[in-house]
């Protein structure tokens, strides 16, 4: 008998949802089968030219490049990305940057180096001149800009665009309500070749920024306000990053998006529930250029999901922006930060947050809140089997066990110790460490006067060093405070871990330690959630005023040897304190050791 297919079994077992359905429903139904490709974006003409599409499906990720792409986005990126490789077809990367005042050269590269850290790729073999050579599929909505001039020119030649100028707010005086139908712009009458050499002269940037618009002429008494002749150029004497200033005048997004999609070739335009009023604008306007042959069809589809709600999260761009100009955090990729580079140096793998965007769903409800916690849960889940073991004291408390030099011969004897690098993992080899006569232990595992079920060091109390021996503690010796300042205690002689004595004393305490000897001071920084209230700028509050004062807490702490010779984003968990990360900004493996808490070993959150 053959073994089961795990991959069809891992198939058969992901949920399905409304877009897959879509998707299956129009590969059953070879909605595309005869779509062409013409080895890139381009006219109708130049498809039809082509070869017989490879990609089943195409899909597209369509950032705008104004910001720091942030943990909503992780799930959109999975989406568009999972879904294409699920289904035989590709995925493009585009920067839909139409907006020059807004976008920066630095963004791009951001978004760029996200899409590759959370591990997907848009290449494929595609170009019928290459035939067999995997192509970047990386556009830019400003490659286009020629073809969406033809366009406007086309609509306004064809009767379906004119040139309105009155100000802006004579337009949304005459755009009506719900209620009430809009009214006819007295420039909507004009004839199409007056609306031309109007259009192009806002081209030829005879015209000031505001003095007039382009829009569609569909319908001013349409139910659906986006309908009722919606703005598709505006004027903007701006440099834009890609363009430079070859342009005055740029399409708005409810105009590119659509052109945008269909010149891509993409079949399944995936975006959250914030564009479903504007699907029939899309639906028009394909429909419009495919008419006029400058498109193919059939079109590409919208399908709209609700966007990924984090509790304790803000995900604005202008109040991110905010965040980091008033220097609240240290910028764009703080670890408090919901942006993915925050999220990568705080520590959580791209793993996690695919696991996390699985299963947080694909629906319509778009009040739905997703509990911070769910991300933690991830993290801990593809973390804890592959994440090496490590001890690290985070409030330090010397421990002076008063009679080494009695078990040991001399004050000076180092006794050698070793741990496993993961419990699970021999393969991963083991950690070394000396026990000494002088140990660093967390403040909190002693107390004079222990509460209730407290098995940690008090007066006349066993525990055992992990990984070494039970010692029995004898007290301490305070400062002028009344404070703690040095534990004592005596070690039981042929207790070491690993031996046959281990077990001869019974112990129900057991703490984590780090040698004197060895040990190496590193820089700990205790992260929380950045705001105390799950959603922080509900019903119109100033979020500024719920930021967590606790979000971020340094302190100096004592980690075991082998984590001098960590790297950069290696990950570990420290035993009985959770997750960190070696900083990636910051971290000098045997320099200066920097070390950022991800999450703890469970929840803590309002406990």
């Amino acid at each position: 008998m053959n073994a089961p297919d795990k991959t069809a079994a891992a198939d058969a077992a992901k949920p399905s949802h409304f877009i897959r359905q879509a998707i299956e429903h129009d590969l059953q139904a070879g909605t595309y089968a005869q779509r062409r490709w013409g080895g890139q974006p381009g006219d109708g003409p130049s498809h039809a030219a082509g070869i017989p599409d490879p990609a089943r499906i195409r899909t597209r990720f369509p950032p705008e490049p104004n910001g720091y792409l942030h943990i909503g986005h992780a799930k959109s990126i999975w989406l568009n990305f999972s879904l294409a490789q699920e289904y035989g077809g590709v995925c493009h990367l585009r920067f839909d940057d139409t907006n020059p005042e807004k976008e920066e050269q630095e963004y791009v590269d951001s978004i760029r180096d996200m899409v590759r850290w959370l591990g997907w790729d848009h290449h494929y073999a595609d170009d019928p001149a290459r035939p067999g050579i995997r192509q970047p599929h990386e556009y830019f909505a400003s490659d286009y800009f020629d073809f969406m001039y033809r366009a406007a020119e086309y609509l306004i030649e064809a009767g379906h665009a004119y040139v309105d100028e009155q100000t802006p707010e004579q337009i949304r005086a005459t755009r009506g309500d719900f209620n009430t139908p809009g009214t006819d712009s007295p420039f909507r009458s004009r004839s199409a070749a007056e609306n031309l050499a109007r259009f192009r002269e806002m081209r030829g940037g005879q015209h000031p920024d505001g003095a007039m618009v382009l829009r569609a002429r569909i319908d001013m008494a349409n139910p659906n306000i986006n309908l009722r002749d919606p703005a598709i150029y505006r004027i903007r004497h701006a440099t834009h990053h890609n363009t430079g200033d070859n342009w005055c005048i740029y399409p708005m997004y409810t105009f590119a998006h659509p052109i945008e999609d269909a010149l891509e070739q993409i079949t399944h335009s995936i975006c959250t529930l914030e564009f479903e009023d504007q699907r029939p604008f899309y639906d028009w306007l394909l429909e419009r250029l495919c008419e006029g042959g400058l498109l193919t069809a059939p079109p590409p589809r919208q399908y709209e999901f609700a966007r990924l709600n984090v509790g304790h999260v803000i995900t604005s761009k202008r109040k991110l922006r905010q965040l980091v100009e008033e220097g609240h955090v240290s910028g764009w990729d703080d670890p408090r930060m919901p942006t993915l580079a925050g999220l990568r140096r705080r520590g959580y793998t791209p793993e996690a947050l695919r696991l996390f965007a699985e299963r947080s769903g694909v629906t319509k409800t778009s009040n739905a809140w997703t509990d911070y916690a769910a991300l933690d849960a991830a993290l801990r889940e593809t973390l804890d089997p592959v994440a090496p073991r490590a001890m690290a004291v985070l409030e330090p408390i010397k421990l002076v066990i008063e009679n080494w030099a009695e078990v040991f011969g001399s004050d000076d004897h180092l006794e050698p110790c070793e741990a496993p690098a993961h419990p699970h993992h021999p393969e991963m080899g083991q950690r070394k460490f000396n026990l000494g006569r002088e140990v660093w232990i967390e403040r909190t595992d002693y107390e004079e006067t222990p509460p209730k079920g407290f098995f940690r060091l008090f007066p006349g109390n066993k525990v055992r060093l992990k990984y070494g021996y039970v010692i029995e503690c004898l007290g301490a010796t305070k400062d002028e405070a009344g404070r703690a300042s040095v534990v004592r205690a005596n070690l039981i002689k042929d207790t070491k871990s690993g031996t046959p004595g281990a077990d001869s004393v019974k112990v129900k305490g057991v703490i984590t330690w780090v040698g004197v000897a060895d040990g190496q001071p590193a820089e700990v920084r205790l992260y929380d959630r950045l705001f105390t209230e799950e959603q922080p700028d509900a019903g119109g509050r100033d979020f500024l005023t719920v930021l967590n004062p606790n979000s971020l807490t340094t302190v100096q702490a004592i980690v075991e040897p082998s984590l001098a010779k960590a790297a950069p984003e290696d990950r570990f968990q420290f035993e009985r304190h959770g997750f960190f990360v070696a900083d990636r900004r910051e971290h000098v493996p045997g320099e200066k050791l920097v070390f950022n808490r991800v999450t703890g070993l469970k929840d803590s959150w309002g406990k």
